[in-house]
C-alpha cells in the first residue's frame, strides 16, 4: 500500500497568496528536436533492449528524512511560463526520500523538446533546512499544473504527476483525493506487484487561447515500455484524455489498464470497526460501471479484514469509476480532510477494449493514510510481448452530479447509500439501501418491482419505503448469513419491467 498522506501533504500546497513576479524560470540544459511520434519511438527503442535501472540522487537527498523533505518547497514565482501573459503555470518537485529516482522533464516550444536544469534556487526553504549538492543534470521528481480560471488573479493547481505512474487531478472547487496510474501489472499476485515508472515528461507550451495543457510521459518497467499522451483541460471537472501506446518485452497475461487508487477506512456498514467520532473516512465510496449490455452497477467498498479481489466481467465496456458520493461535511464531520470535497474519477473507453474484467481489490487497513482500494479494467487475453497496442480513454475527475461534465446512464436512480446491521426483530443482519431522488421511481411504490437475490441464502423479500429526508426510495431486507463466510448480494428496482435502479451489488463478510 502506497503513503497516501505524503503526497497531498506536499503537492497541495496552498498557492492562492498573492506573490509578487520574480519570474526566474528553469534554464535549459539541452534542446533536442520533437514531433507527435517522439516519445512513440522512444518507447518503441526503449522495449527492444534490456531493462535498466535508473541512477539514483545522491545519498545526501535520498537520506532526507520527511520532515526535512517538507522544509524545502518549489516557489512558485520561478514557474515556467511566469514570465508569460499565459493562464498556466508549471510547478516542478524536487527528488529525495520516496523519490530516489529523478525524472527528465522538457518544455516543448516551436518543434524543440528543451531540457530543464535542476536548480536548488528555484526552491524557497526554512532557516534550518539540510544543505544538500546542486547538480544541474540531476532531475526532478515530478511536476505540477495550475490555471488561472476567469476572473481570478492567482493560479489555482489542477494536476499533479509524481512518483511511479501515479497522476492526479481535480475540478476547481475540490480537493485532491484519489490517484490514477499510467499502468498496473500484476496487483494482488502472490509473486508481488510491478510498479511502471514514468521515467521522463514533455510539457507542450499552451497556445494564448488554449484551455488545455497536454503532456507527454515515458513509461519504463522491466515488462513494458510505453509512451503516453495525457491532454488535459482544468474546469468545474477536470477532463483528461489519454492516449498510451505499449511495447511489452514479456507478454502481459495481467495488465491493468486505466487503473485507479483510493482509500476507503469505513462508512456505515463498518464503523463499528473503528473508534473514531467520524461517521466515515474515505476517498471513494463505491465502484461504478457501465456495462456492455447497458447496466450500470454499483458496487459499495469495503474495508475486508483478508484480501479481496472481485471481477465484473464484460464485453464492451462502456466506462467504470471510482466515486465519491458522500457530498456533506455531515458524513465526515472532518473540518480538516474535507473527504466530502474529493473527486470521483470516470473512466470512458474510446472504441472496443474488447472481452475482460472491471477487477476490483480491497486492502485490509487500519489508517487513512494508505491506499487500499484499486480498480482497472484487465483485457481478457494478453499483450503479447514485441507487439504494439494502442489504447485511449477519457477520465472526468469531479462531482458526478455535475450538469457540466456528467456521467453518461441518467435514466436510473442513483444508489446514495448502504445500511448493514443486525437484525433485532430476528437472528441475522438487515440491509437498508437509499436511492436518490428520481422521476422513474417515483409515485406510487407500489407500482414498483423489487428484486432481491444472494448465491448461498435467501433474503426476505425487500420492502420499498419513501424516505422523506432524501426524496427517495428507500429498500431494506434481512437475511441470516448462516456460517457463511461471504455472500454475494443483488438488488435493483423495476418499473413494468424496465430498470429504473442501478444494480446494487453487495460482497457480505462478518465484521
Amino acid at each position: 500500500m502506497r503513503r497516501r498522506g505524503f503526497l497531498a501533504g506536499v503537492s497541495g500546497l496552498a498557492l492562492s497568496t498573492a506573490l509578487p513576479l520574480r519570474a526566474a524560470p528553469p534554464a535549459i540544459l539541452e534542446t533536442e528536436p520533437f514531433g507527435p511520434e517522439t516519445v512513440i519511438e522512444m518507447a518503441r527503442t526503449l522495449a527492444a533492449s534490456e531493462y535498466t535501472v535508473r541512477a539514483e540522487v545522491p545519498p545526501e537527498w535520498r537520506d532526507l528524512t520527511y520532515d526535512q523533505y517538507r522544509r524545502i518547497w518549489f516557489d512558485p514565482r520561478n514557474a515556467v511560463w511566469s514570465d508569460t501573459d499565459l493562464p498556466f503555470r508549471m510547478d516542478l518537485f524536487h527528488p529525495g526520500l520516496y523519490f530516489p529516482r529523478p525524472v527528465e522533464i522538457d518544455v516543448v516550444a516551436n518543434g524543440e523538446a528543451n531540457r530543464l536544469a535542476f536548480d536548488l534556487a528555484l526552491f524557497d526553504k526554512t532557516d534550518d533546512a539540510p544543505d544538500l549538492p546542486d547538480d544541474a543534470s540531476m532531475g526532478y521528481s515530478g511536476l505540477r499544473l495550475r490555471y488561472r480560471y476567469p476572473e481570478e488573479t492567482n493560479p489555482r493547481e489542477f494536476a499533479v504527476f509524481q512518483g511511479a505512474s501515479y497522476f492526479r487531478a481535480i475540478g476547481a472547487e475540490q480537493q485532491y483525493g484519489l490517484s490514477a496510474r499510467g499502468l498496473a501489472l500484476r496487483t494482488g499476485d502472490a509473486d508481488g506487484e510491478e510498479f511502471p515508472e514514468f521515467i521522463r515528461f514533455w510539457v507542450e507550451t499552451p497556445g494564448s487561447d488554449d484551455t488545455a495543457v497536454i503532456v507527454h510521459a515515458l513509461l519504463d518497467s522491466p515488462s513494458v515500455a510505453g509512451a503516453y499522451r495525457f491532454e488535459i483541460e482544468p474546469g468545474p471537472a477536470c477532463l483528461v484524455r489519454v492516449e498510451a501506446t505499449l511495447f511489452p518485452r514479456v507478454d502481459l497475461d495481467h495488465v491493468g489498464l486505466a487503473p485507479l487508487t483510493s482509500m476507503f477506512l469505513y462508512d456505515e456498514t463498518n464503523r463499528s470497526r473503528f473508534d473514531d467520532f467520524r461517521p466515515g473516512v474515505h476517498d471513494s465510496d463505491g465502484l461504478l460501471i457501465w456495462n456492455g449490455v447497458g447496466e450500470m452497477l454499483w458496487r459499495p467498498l469495503a474495508n475486508p479484514r483478508a484480501l479481496g479481489v472481485s471481477g465484473f466481467v464484460d464485453d464492451g465496456l462502456r466506462g467504470f469509476g471510482l466515486m465519491q458520493r458522500s457530498r456533506k461535511l455531515s458524513d465526515f464531520a472532518d473540518l480538516e480532510a474535507h473527504y466530502q470535497d474529493r473527486p470521483s474519477l470516470w473512466i470512458a473507453p474510446e472504441g472496443d477494449w474488447g472481452p475482460g474484467i472491471v477487477r476490483l481489490v480491497e486492502i485490509p487497513s487500519d489508517k487513512e493514510i494508505y491506499d487500499n482500494i484499486v480498480a482497472y479494467w484487465r483485457p481478457h487475453e494478453p499483450i503479447l510481448a514485441g507487439t504494439q497496442h494502442r489504447y485511449a480513454y477519457n477520465m472526468i475527475w469531479g462531482d458526478e452530479r455535475a450538469t457540466d461534465a456528467p456521467i453518461p446512464r441518467g435514466d436510473v436512480a442513483r444508489v446514495m447509500q448502504t445500511y448493514i446491521g443486525a437484525n433485532f426483530n430476528r437472528d441475522g443482519q438487515v440491509v437498508a439501501i437509499d436511492y436518490a431522488e428520481h422521476p422513474r421511481i417515483g409515485d406510487p411504490l407500489e407500482d414498483i418491482t423489487v428484486r432481491v437475490s444472494a448465491d448461498l441464502v435467501e433474503p426476505s423479500e425487500g420492502v420499498l419505503q419513501h424516505n422523506s429526508e432524501t426524496g427517495g426510495a428507500r429498500l431494506t431486507f434481512g437475511f441470516d448469513p448462516e456460517d457463511n463466510e461471504a455472500l454475494e448480494f443483488r438488488a435493483q428496482l423495476f418499473r413494468e419491467g424496465e430498470a429504473v435502479s442501478e444494480v446494487w451489488l453487495y460482497r457480505w463478510t462478518p465484521s
